[in-house]
């Protein structure tokens, strides 16, 4: 996928989910938006969601973790319902409920990868 017609420029987004991972924490969609001089609204989000496909597209080429998992909702600490309809959580094995504790199990998984891979290590 071209980046053109983005939200943001997908190494931008990258690298400020590699801190994010590198220092053991998620990150809100809000909290992405506002470092990307964005406020938050619905549209913002699912165009910060296209972004975020592209990162996980090339991460899985060069055999990294994913990163969105680690972008969530303030509510509940859970990725949106697009992470979840998107086919990454059955390519995990998961064909749960997107809220509750069997979610909550898997994403906390899923993002104690990106910590451990990222932690320590830094980008160019």
């Amino acid at each position: 996928m071209s980046s053109a017609g983005l939200l943001a420029d997908p190494a931008e987004v990258r690298k400020l989910l590699i801190a994010s991972a590198s220092s053991g924490q998620a990150i809100t969609y809000s909290e992405l938006l506002n470092a990307l001089g964005h406020a938050f609204t619905r549209p913002k989000m699912r165009a910060l969601c296209k972004v975020l496909t592209v990162i996980d597209d090339e991460a899985a080429e060069h055999g990294e973790p994913e990163l969105a998992v680690l972008v969530v909702r303030q509510s509940d600490g859970l990725p949106g319902q697009g992470w979840w309809v998107g086919g990454v959580a059955m390519l995990h094995g998961y064909d749960g409920l997107w809220t509750g504790p069997a979610a909550a199990k898997l994403v906390k998984k899923l993002q104690r990868q990106a910590f451990e891979y990222w932690a320590g290590k830094t980008t160019g």
